[in-house]
């Protein structure tokens, strides 16, 4: 295989990053094709935490190049603080790291405008980042927005700036500081831009092993999520063509990443969502609170229904399934097999977020395991109720297991 995506299948937080981390040990180059700072990608390796947000989480293996792709909304400024903290921390950037100049601008007013939306009583709050994702997409659907090609065109910089202000009906706190501090940034940026479409499909020709790594998770989809709580890119398999321009007969193999429970941050319905002391173990012994904001998640069961319908949209060729250590202790597990909703049995997920809110899970028990599995390495050795849990997740979302991790780091994975 030539090409793997790799995708999270819930509402984000599957630890997908730690399953690029491992995949990419034999690849060559790992690409981001939407999302922007909103992502929160945590690696643990030999014990050191790396927290990424906007650069591929491949930049902590050496020699494999990162991509940023089209479809990504970049912040300048925070991507160059990201480079310069990883660089701090041993990280090598030289001849590793390519951003396309189509990239769209995550500028100070997409977070004025995020925030102000949030905070905007009469409108519905969604539970953002607030780091201007949604308004910077806005304005490049809009065709207002500035991409990344625009900071090298100095003579227009001011009165594209200006233009964009004056479409929001706002004015800059201080354009002439804005203005330096986006030639500095396009300065600092320069040797990275490329056009990655032809390195991409170039690359892809010459045999190399691509990773397509998804931000956010299937759950958030603009179309295909929870709308309206959802991110404003499009997160599933599909969504890899349009960010990276790379045709979907060169998407070889998709991996679609599971927790063994879920989990959800901001606002939107959740049927599992657990309110009791089980829900606040998990949430502990998960360590679930964000790495992009820092709020707790919201902990529940694993949801059949949600994860078949993921399966589907992804095209999934097999699953890694996450944290399954962390039910160690918990009792009786729980999956969801079915909702409830308005008193019909549904097994497919609803379309409407209001129907959603009101599904009641319809739940199968099985048998939980108290023995550490986090230094389990082969599967065989796993407590026999945690290969029975696994083997029904596989069995419901009618794809293959295989990828079981039992552990942050990127020893703690088994491989079946």
């Amino acid at each position: 295989m030539s090409s793997v995506a790799i995708l999270g299948c819930i509402w984000g937080d599957e630890a997908k990053a730690k399953i690029v981390d491992v995949m990419g040990s034999d690849a060559d180059i790992v690409v981001r094709f939407q999302g922007g700072s909103n992502a929160g990608h945590t690696i643990i390796c030999d014990g050191k935490k790396y927290v990424l947000h906007m650069i591929p989480s491949g930049i902590v293996t050496p020699n494999l190049q990162c991509v940023i792709a089209p479809g990504v909304v970049l912040n300048p400024i925070e991507v160059i603080d990201e480079i310069k903290s990883l660089k701090n921390a041993g990280v090598s950037f030289d001849d590793r790291m390519f951003i396309d100049p189509r990239v769209s601008l995550v500028l100070p007013i997409h977070k004025i405008l995020d925030c102000k939306a949030e905070d905007d009583c009469a409108q519905k709050k969604i539970g953002t980042t607030k780091r201007g994702i949604g308004p910077a997409y806005s304005d490049a659907v809009a065709r207002k927005g500035l991409k990344l090609y625009h900071l090298y065109d100095l003579e227009n910089l001011g009165a594209n700036l200006t233009k964009l202000y004056n479409y929001h009906n706002m004015a800059p706190e201080d354009l002439l500081n804005e203005i330096e501090q986006l030639k500095m940034a396009a300065k600092y940026l320069k040797p990275f831009v490329k056009q990655t479409p032809y390195f991409l499909n170039e690359q892809y020709k010459a045999g190399k092993k691509i990773i397509f790594e998804g931000a956010q998770g299937s759950l958030l989809d603009i179309t295909y999520g929870s709308y309206p709580f959802v991110t404003s890119s499009h997160t599933i398999s599909g969504g890899i063509s349009i960010g990276c321009g790379v045709a979907p007969s060169r998407i070889d193999k998709i991996i679609g990443v599971y927790k063994a429970y879920f989990t959800r941050v901001g606002e939107g319905a959740f049927p599992t969502e657990l309110f009791d002391a089980t829900g606040e173990q998990i949430r502990t012994q998960g360590n679930e609170f964000g790495s992009t904001t820092g709020r707790p998640r919201r902990c529940g069961w694993f949801d059949a229904v949600a994860g078949r319908y993921t399966a589907m949209l992804n095209g999934l060729d097999e699953i890694a399934i996450t944290l399954v250590d962390v039910l160690a202790k918990v009792g009786d597990l729980k999956i969801c097999i079915a909702y409830e909703i308005e008193g019909e049995t549904v097994t497919e997920f609803p379309a409407e977020a209001s129907m959603l809110a009101k599904a009641k899970p319809v739940y199968e028990k099985m048998p939980g395991w108290d023995e550490d599995i986090s230094g389990i390495t082969n599967y065989e050795d796993l407590p026999q109720n945690a290969k029975n849990y696994i083997k029904r997740v596989e069995e419901l979302l009618e794809t293959p297991v295989k990828i079981v991790s039992v552990g942050p780091d990127r020893k703690q994975t088994i491989f079946l």
